[in-house]
């Protein structure tokens, strides 16, 4: 059972940047009104950051770190590790991280690579960088999540392109022997693949003739391979199931006060889903954020992203107590507890 109690480290501060380009679910041309009506009090999602052709989740991490290791008045050559959780990558190969360790001008001793998760991302680097600071061997550490998943969807596909918003985030990470540490539970069951995935582009089906060829998959519902296929249904069971699950897990191994955590952050992934989670686990609903209608589901970024845009104010003077869940593509998922005691965290900038 993958349960976790990493020692001897500290939340440093949390950025985030988005897209300065907004879409608005009303203008989505395969809804009328109602339907966008019902689709936004169903999901929540009313508006979203989209990136342009040359921006990259890469560039909103990167302008999110800037700001983040300006407020925190770090040195860039006191960066041990770098790690950067995506499913859009600048390219194939090279790691992006690498990329990310020069832009930066970390230094080049940093431990840096990438994870390809996504909605169970931020908590899975968590983890992992975590583990490399703990020891006291790697002293500064920075975890960059993002994603311009907007970019794997098909314009024409009313089941997926609604939902998404794209979006860049850090986290800083130091070695602290005071600390109160990180507690996890992560899981995974690749049996639901499917339920959440792009079929063509990888080395399995590599890109072909085919790869291009839009098919209808039911009305208002029409993509190419290369195109980001949900199956709604089954990602909802996986969702209201395993998420609850892993929060419990979390809380009753390691004998968490569930009335002492502040606030129970969820991966953004639908309001409607979301709230049943929230209600299995009977949380209050002010001890749950959410940033749903102005970015929608913006794959790993929403939990650092709900954290920079919902609770900053309480950040800057205050001691909390966080319980986040991810889930999603993979299927894989997770939990996590930690403190967030007068972290850095500035305002989300746009680019």
């Amino acid at each position: 059972m993958a349960l976790l109690n990493i020692q001897n480290v500290s939340i440093r501060g949390v950025s985030a940047a988005l897209p300065k380009n907004v879409e608005y679910v009303k203008d989505y041309h395969l809804f009328s009104e109602n339907e966008a009506k019902k689709f936004s009090a169903s999901t929540g999602i009313y508006e979203r950051r989209l990136a342009n052709k040359t921006t990259t989740a890469s560039d909103l991490c990167f302008d999110a770190t800037e700001k983040l290791l300006d407020n925190l008045k770090w040195g860039r050559k006191d960066i041990d590790c770098l790690i950067f959780v995506t499913q859009t990558p600048d390219y194939v190969l090279p790691s992006t991280s690498c990329i990310l360790q020069n832009r930066l001008n970390l230094s080049k001793e940093a431990v840096v690579f990438d994870i390809s998760l996504g909605c169970s991302g931020w908590i899975y680097g968590l983890m992992t960088i975590s583990n490399l600071l703990n020891t006291g061997t790697f002293k500064k550490g920075l975890l960059l999540v993002g994603d311009t998943i907007t970019k794997t969807c098909s314009f024409e596909d009313k089941s997926t392109y609604p939902l998404f918003g794209d979006a860049g985030t850090a986290t800083a990470l130091e070695f602290d022997e005071n600390s109160m540490g990180l507690k996890f539970h992560l899981s995974a069951d690749g049996s639901g693949a499917d339920a959440i995935h792009i079929p063509h582009g990888g080395y399995r089906y590599q890109t072909s003739k085919k790869s291009f060829q839009n098919e209808i998959f039911g009305n208002g519902i029409t993509r190419k391979p290369l195109n980001l296929a949900l199956e709604g249904m089954n990602v909802f069971s996986f969702g209201i199931s395993k998420a609850p699950q892993s929060i419990k897990k979390l809380i009753d191994h390691f004998g968490i006060n569930f009335d002492a955590v502040n606030y129970f952050i969820f991966h953004q992934a639908n309001f409607f889903m979301n709230e049943k989670i929230r209600k299995k686990l009977k949380i209050p609903e002010d001890k749950v954020p959410y940033t749903l209608s102005e970015y929608g589901n913006t794959s790993c970024a929403t939990i650092p992203l709900t954290i920079v845009d919902r609770l900053a104010k309480n950040t800057l003077n205050s001691k909390l107590e966080i319980i986040a869940c991810g889930f999603g593509v993979g299927l894989s998922w997770g939990s996590v507890w930690f403190n967030l005691d007068n972290i850095v965290c500035p305002e989300v900038i746009e680019i």
